[in-house]
């Protein structure tokens, strides 16, 4: 049954996380007058015209790492739908609490300075788009339970 609706939603919903890795999540924000971009790897800032990492996130990494991993991993739940359907509400707890998290280090970097809407990159609107995905999930899923249920009835 991988060839399931829903996995092609696990998957974009784990290739939305994985994007994180790509793509900036706030960028051009001056922070002691240097151009600094924020990514979940860590802080990038123009020393002398180039791209220079300056503070890693460790932590941040791995964890991000850990949530595109989980929509891959409920996959290959598929023969047990109930406990498909857990692990898909989870991940969408779990990338909510990363997102609180990746809005505070971005804070923390950045400080008092206010963002304005064009210093927010394209990794800011990922984490919902993972969350859209995992719904689109859920809902296949419990197509999925509701036909096997009506062909039970059948028999």
């Amino acid at each position: 049954m991988l060839q399931r609706v829903q996995s092609i939603y696990l998957f974009l919903a784990a290739l939305a996380i994985l994007a994180l890795f790509l793509f900036p999540l706030v960028h051009n924000v001056y922070v002691d007058n240097k151009p600094t971009t924020i990514m979940v790897t860590g802080t990038y800032q123009d020393v002398n015209g180039q791209q220079t990492h300056i503070d890693h996130f460790v932590a941040l990494t791995a964890v991000t790492a850990v949530a595109a991993l989980i929509p891959l991993i409920i996959i290959f739940l598929y023969k047990n739908r109930k406990q498909q359907i857990a692990f898909c509400y989870s991940a969408m707890l779990l990338i909510i609490g990363y997102s609180f998290w990746i809005a505070q280090a971005s804070k923390a970097v950045v400080g008092d300075i206010a963002l304005q809407t064009n210093n927010y990159g394209i990794g800011m609107l990922l984490c919902p788009l993972a969350i859209a995905f995992l719904l689109l999930a859920i809902k296949g899923i419990q197509r999925d339970e509701k036909l096997i249920k009506s062909a039970d009835r059948l028999r």
